[in-house]
C-alpha cells in the first residue's frame, strides 16, 4: 500500500541506562518504532482515476515486550542472569476514503463471513434456549 519510510533521521542521544539491560532494550526499541511511526503507516497514496480520488486505510497495530532478571541459589557462588523478548507488527486494511464531486465519504471493507456466520450463531443460540431453559428447570417438553 505504501512505501517504508526511509527519511533520515537524526541519531537519538545517548541512554544512560545499560544497552543490556530491559529498560535499556525497551527504550532502544521504542526509539525505532517512534522513528517509523507516520500517518503513511494508516493512510496509502491516493490514487485519483475518472474524477474520484481514493485514499486506502488500514489498521496498524504493534506489540513488544520484554522481561530480564538475575537469581542465585542459597549458599552457591554463581548467579544467573537472563532476558528475551519479542515483538510484532500487525496490518490489516480496513477501508477506503472515496473523494467524488467535492464530497469525501469512508467505505469500510467487511468480511464476508459476517453476513453469514453472525446470523447462523444467532439462530443457533436462539434454538438452543428453550432446550436449557428446560433442563434448568427441570421440566419436560410437551
Amino acid at each position: 500500500m505504501t512505501a517504508p519510510d526511509d527519511t533520515p533521521r537524526p541519531t537519538p542521544p545517548a541512554r544512560t541506562t545499560a544497552p543490556h539491560t530491559s529498560a535499556g532494550q525497551l527504550d532502544r526499541l521504542a526509539d525505532e518504532i517512534s522513528g517509523r511511526a507516520s500517518v503513511t503507516i494508516v493512510y496509502g497514496e491516493p490514487v485519483t482515476t475518472g474524477g474520484v480520488t481514493v485514499i486506502p486505510v488500514a489498521e496498524i497495530g504493534f506489540g513488544f515486550g520484554y522481561g530480564g532478571g538475575s537469581g542465585h541459589t542459597a549458599g552457591a557462588a554463581r548467579t544467573g542472569e537472563g532476558g528475551g523478548g519479542g515483538g510484532g507488527v500487525r496490518a490489516r486494511p480496513c477501508g477506503f476514503i472515496e473523494i467524488k464531486n467535492g464530497t469525501a465519504a469512508y467505505r469500510p471493507i467487511r468480511s464476508p463471513w459476517l453476513k453469514v456466520v453472525v446470523p447462523v450463531a444467532a439462530l443457533l443460540a436462539g434454538a438452543a434456549v428453550p432446550g436449557i431453559v428446560r433442563r434448568l428447570t427441570g421440566r419436560r417438553p410437551g
